[in-house]
Parts: structure tokens; sequence; C-alpha cells
């Protein structure tokens, strides 16, 4: 998979930019606020049609603009591709080749990308809301269908809570509504729950070898899947679904008197642990970092694995968080793999002389010169 060419206009800072990137390498470099992460963010959006920094679209509108416009050209193995993402205030326009897509979930998916952030260090030591959106993200482009879902399970969430804080107000609870809610969120739940399930065991794999390939054999990753309450997720959805009421009937009175749903994929986590050791508590940020690396590392493996060809992959200001050993580690990766964009401060952080094919940028206030 090749970005050959990404067009922008009126996203952020960018009031029009049209840029071959046709370099296996593309390095942006540039002071701080000038554009650089805004375009990987544009590229992460064009793949997943939402940004990896804010949920709020009308940020990615420039100023006194009326909409935001990303294009671009895919090289895939089955030939090329051309993508367009609009943003206004009306919602989302995404075109594949020149045709509307009905749903945006038919478009997430065209292309694949592989997201390396500052923030994602918090994968491991973070809360475990960065673990689910991150295993959501990933999970979202390989199995479009599993953002829908998600999309529905949030939905009734929502709405279960809202009830659940009116009956513990005093309300009178009527058990025929509240049943509604629990069979669809039990219903969605348990989809979501088996393929999160089923993405953490494929990534576990990945992640054990490239990580014991970085410790030269010194130490042993294991990803585990921590869903919110004990459930047997080989079991058919059909015995799962049940499984799940049972246990919402369980904790029914203590939901009513905190007002607010107690169990759930929306409450899930994921744990990692190094020679037995949780790393979370126990890691130092050496390996924390590294565990970090494995993870993107595998991703971009798994994404192969799942779609016959790998994705791009974005570094945002990450290099310079990477001691010299660590980046030679994911230079040496990417470099005969996969196409890269890196942004980055200055070249003095960057061991420029282990890249091949590289192409170098310079980013200014919203504009890009070669």
């Amino acid at each position: 998979m090749f970005l050959k060419q990404i067009t922008l206009q009126h996203y952020r800072n960018y009031d029009s930019l049209e840029l071959d990137t046709d370099r296996k390498v593309n390095l942006f470099v540039g002071p701080n606020a000038q554009g650089k992460t805004n375009l990987l963010e544009a590229i992460f959006a064009l793949a997943l049609t939402k940004s990896h920094r804010t949920s709020k679209d009308r940020e990615l509108i420039g100023w006194q603009a009326e909409s935001a416009r990303i294009s671009g050209t895919v090289e895939k193995r089955y030939g090329s591709v051309t993508l367009d993402l609009t943003f206004s205030p009306q919602g989302k326009k995404a075109k594949i080749n020149g045709l509307e897509q009905r749903k945006l979930s038919d478009f997430v998916g065209t292309l694949n990308v592989v997201m390396f952030a500052p923030e994602d260090l918090e994968i491991v030591k973070g809360t475990p809301g960065v673990r689910r959106r991150f295993l959501d993200m990933e999970i979202g482009q390989v199995q479009p269908g599993y953002l829908h879902t998600l999309q529905q399970y949030g939905k009734a969430l929502v709405q279960r809570n809202n009830y659940l804080k009116t009956a513990g107000r005093g309300a009178n609870l009527q058990e025929a509504l509240l049943d509604v809610w629990n069979a669809q969120l039990a219903e969605y739940g348990v989809k979501i729950m088996k393929k999160r399930k089923h993405f953490i065991h494929k990534l576990q794999i990945w992640a054990e070898q490239i990580h014991a390939g970085i410790t030269a054999g010194g130490e042993k990753l294991d990803v585990q899947y921590r869903p919110s309450f004990e459930i047997d997720l080989e079991q058919d959805e059909a015995v799962l679904f049940n499984q799940f009421m049972i246990k919402l009937s369980q904790v029914k009175d203590q939901e009513i008197r905190r007002g607010m749903t107690l169990i759930g994929p929306h409450r899930d986590d994921m744990s990692f642990s190094i020679n037995g050791k949780e790393a979370q508590v126990y890691g130092s940020q050496g390996q924390q970092r590294t565990t970090a690396l494995s993870l993107k590392l595998a991703e971009i493996e798994l994404i192969r694995e799942e779609i016959g060809e790998y994705p791009l992959l974005l570094l945002d200001d990450v290099l310079s968080e990477l001691d010299r050993n660590r980046q030679t580690q994911l230079i040496e990766t990417f470099q005969s793999k996969v196409q890269t964009f890196i942004t980055t401060t200055g070249l003095e952080s960057v061991d420029v002389g282990k890249l091949q094919d590289a192409g170098i940028y310079q980013v200014q206030n919203g504009k890009v010169t070669h």
C-alpha cells in the first residue's frame, strides 16, 4: 500500500496543499505548531474518517472556511484508488473513485495506517480508556463492521445510563423497558468482546516475537484481554448473550443506586506483563516504551496478515522519544516493508543515515517545501 499523492483544502492551517508523496520515507521537518502533525492527522483521517486527536470535526475545518477536504491517491496491490473525504457542519462525505459511500464504514479500510505518537506510550501506563481506544481504532481498520457495532452499543449504553439515573432518583422502574436496553447491550456487547479477544490473541503472537527481538531474547511480553466480567468468549454468541443478561440482572440494584452501567465492553481493559510482572506497575520507563513499540510493530504485521498488504506507518515526533537502539530497531523494521511518514523538529534527532529512499520536506506555517 502506497500513498502517491495527497491534497488538502481548508484543513486546519492548510488553506491549500498538493503534495506528491512518492518516496518510501517522507520526512517532515520544522518547528512546533507549523502543521507537521496536521499533515499526518489528515492521512490518518483519510483512513479512518476521524482525527486521532479530537472528536470534534469542526476543529479540522480551517479558520472562516465552510468545509475541509482531504483527497489522496493510493496504490494498492489490485490497482490505484482515489479517496476523497469532506468535513462540513452537515457531516462527512466520503468517496471512493468518485462514488459517494452510503456508510462511512464502507469507506474505512480502503487505506490502512498505523499511527505512533508520543501519547501512544500511554497505551501501557495510561488509563483503560486509552487502551480501549487503541483496540477500537485498530480493529475498526481491518473489520469495518466493528465500528458500526461499537456505535450501536454506544447508543444503547447512553440510553440505558440515562434511564438508570432516572430510576436512581426514585422514578418507577419499568422492567420491560430496561429489558429492551439490556438485550441491545448484550447483543452488541458480545460481538465487540469476541472481536477484541480474537484481535488481542493475534496481537500477542506478533508482539511477543517482536519484543523478544528488541530485547535480544531477554524479555518475554504477554498481552492479555481483561473483560469487565468473567466470561468464556470461546462459546457461541447465543450462550454469551445469556451469560451477559444474567450478569446484568445480578448487578441491577447496584447500577440503579449508582445510576450507571457497570459491566460491558465500555469497561474492558488489556494488560501487559514482562517476564511475568505487570508492565504498567513494575516496568521501567524503558520497558514500557519497548512494550508500546512492540505493539505498534505488531499492528503492522497483523494488518498485513488480515488484508494481505502492509499499511502506511505514521510516526509523529516519536523518534526523538526513543533511544538509538529502539530507533534503529524501528527504522530497520519499516525500512523494507512500509511507506512511512515521519515528523520531527530537527534532523539531529533522527538517524537519517539509516533511511533509504527518503524525501525531506520543510514545513512552515501550513506550507510544505521539498
